[in-house]
């Protein structure tokens, strides 16, 4: 049976998805202006973060509608709805949930679960997931990621997440990957938005050079 993604993944200049686990409210927006105008438009704030509806909320609200915000560390259908109702366009987990997967589609969301096999990235597939979240990527590593894209639909979006620098985008991109998430290497909490930003126009370049 052909499987196959039943949303395609939104235009971006980069596909990079900045990873903001640990922001707090109060430097959610200008971290995000600090990683927009660097030239990564995709923002996520995992739900394990302080209050972050409220940094969603305030993300969405001060970035341009080009920008795809949203949450990672979704769990549940409530969660989605919550989403939703703070602006959020962009759900991320780490695994594959059927009601999660289901609501979001009624939200019009762009999803990455998280998958790790074969069975898991089909079934994500088939659960209308908009593109897949290898995850953790540095486990697989490009040569056990490049295995399991030989069998996936043609057209298949593969992002690698966790463990994943600027400094792994050219090994990457080698095997066709050229979706990435970046958390710790980008941010960790208690960095400013000078800080972030530079780490984001750096890794811009390096997406650049190693994916355009």
């Amino acid at each position: 049976m052909s499987v196959e993604p039943t949303k395609p993944f939104p235009h971006l200049q980069r596909n990079l998805v900045a990873i903001l686990r640990g922001v707090a409210p109060h430097e959610a927006v200008d971290i995000a202006k600090a990683i927009f105008e660097a030239g990564i438009e995709a923002i996520e704030v995992p739900l394990n973060s302080p209050d972050p509806f409220r940094s969603i909320e305030a993300i969405v609200n001060a970035l341009p509608e080009t920008a795809l915000v949203g949450a990672g560390t979704v769990l549940s259908a409530q969660q989605v709805d919550d989403l939703a109702r703070a602006g959020g366009k962009l759900l991320v987990s780490p695994n594959i949930d059927a009601d999660v997967m289901a609501r979001a589609k009624n939200h019009a969301m762009v999803t990455m679960p998280g998958v790790f096999t074969p069975t898991e990235a089909f079934r994500a597939l088939a659960l209308g997931a908009s593109a897949l979240k290898f995850f953790p990527a540095s486990a697989l590593g490009p040569k056990g990621i490049s295995a399991i894209c030989a069998v996936l639909p043609a057209g298949t979006i593969v992002g690698a997440v966790g463990g994943v620098s600027d400094a792994d985008f050219a090994d990457f991109a080698r095997i066709g990957v050229k979706t990435f998430g970046l958390g710790s290497s980008l941010y960790k909490p208690g960095m400013t938005a000078a800080e972030v930003g530079n780490k984001a126009i750096a890794a811009a370049a390096a997406w650049d050079a190693a994916c355009s």
